[in-house]
């Protein structure tokens, strides 16, 4: 006796969604590593050199974040569907 392949599931995707949807972003990006990789190269530099105080790296800091959320802010303002 043969047996009888399982019964064929539904397709679990919605259907008549349009093909232009926004997309959630992939998890990491290069704007982030290199922010990442700046704050670790100030504060490797504020703790080896005396010319960088805190007050100094603070203001690095904060200019150093401020110009990563402005990329972000560009890129996702690149990502807007127009509909």
């Amino acid at each position: 006796m043969a047996a009888t392949p399982p019964p064929e599931r539904p397709g679990y995707s919605m259907p008549n969604m349009p093909l232009n949807v926004a997309r959630l972003p992939i998890p990491g990006n290069a704007e982030f590593v290199v922010y990442a990789g700046a704050t670790i190269v100030l504060a490797i530099i504020a703790l080896a050199s005396d010319r960088v105080d805190a007050a100094l790296f603070a203001t690095l800091y904060t200019a150093i974040t401020f110009a990563y959320l402005v990329s972000r802010g560009i890129a996702k303002a690149s990502r807007v569907l127009e509909q």
